[in-house]
């Protein structure tokens, strides 16, 4: 009987470290983040610099891309992240509802980075899958050697996502972990009238 008490107590467990992961984020290790809350930045403002990246297409993108907006929202994600998939047809509407204002949106694919080459195109794959179920149209892109910069480099729970002005500057706050179209909507105008200013 207390065999079988262990056995249930350790199913519990289970099923309940699984719902706070789909509820919130995945660590870049596949651990749960907890954290749907804005990340600390400092005040100093961060350039990303130059550097080159491909989309999942094959399309080249370069820091200029910024330039074509005000406010540009990075949201890195990884293709086994169940909480990044979902929330990519928000980022989708979000695109679409935000254009007109002067907000992009750009999603890196993080576990397309350092992997071999067979297994680089694996996740291209799958990204590409996700992006024709999920209807997003905004790019995908794979990181480059250089972790754009390094900025990508301090992700630690996906999905990551920070804003970028139209200089190329990080600007704001960054978010760890999935939102609602609602909640990004409330973000993204805090976000762009701060670059306003």
């Amino acid at each position: 009987m207390m065999e079988l008490r262990k056995k249930m107590l350790c199913v519990l467990l289970l099923c309940s470290m699984c719902g706070l992961l789909a509820l919130s984020g995945c660590g870049s290790k596949e651990e749960s983040s907890g954290d749907k809350t804005a990340v600390d930045e400092t005040d100093s403002v961060e350039n990303l610099g130059e550097f080159t990246m491909e989309d999942i297409e094959g399309n080249t993108y370069t820091q200029e891309m910024f330039a074509e907006c005000d406010l540009t929202m990075v949201n890195v994600f990884t293709t086994w992240c169940t909480p990044c998939v979902r929330e990519i047809p928000e980022l989708e509407k979000l695109s679409q509802e935000m254009s007109d204002k002067g907000v992009k949106v750009v999603g890196i694919v993080l576990d397309a980075a350092e992997k071999s080459e067979s297994a680089k195109q694996d996740v291209v794959e799958k990204a590409k899958l996700l992006a024709e179920e999920t209807g997003a149209a905004y790019p995908f892109l794979i990181p480059d050697k250089g972790y754009m910069n390094g900025r990508l480099l301090g992700v630690d729970a996906v999905p990551e996502t920070f804003f970028v002005d139209t200089d190329g500057n990080i600007v704001g706050e960054a978010y760890v972990g999935a939102h609602s179209l609602g909640d990004w909507k409330v973000i993204v105008e805090k976000e762009l009238e701060g670059v306003k200013k």
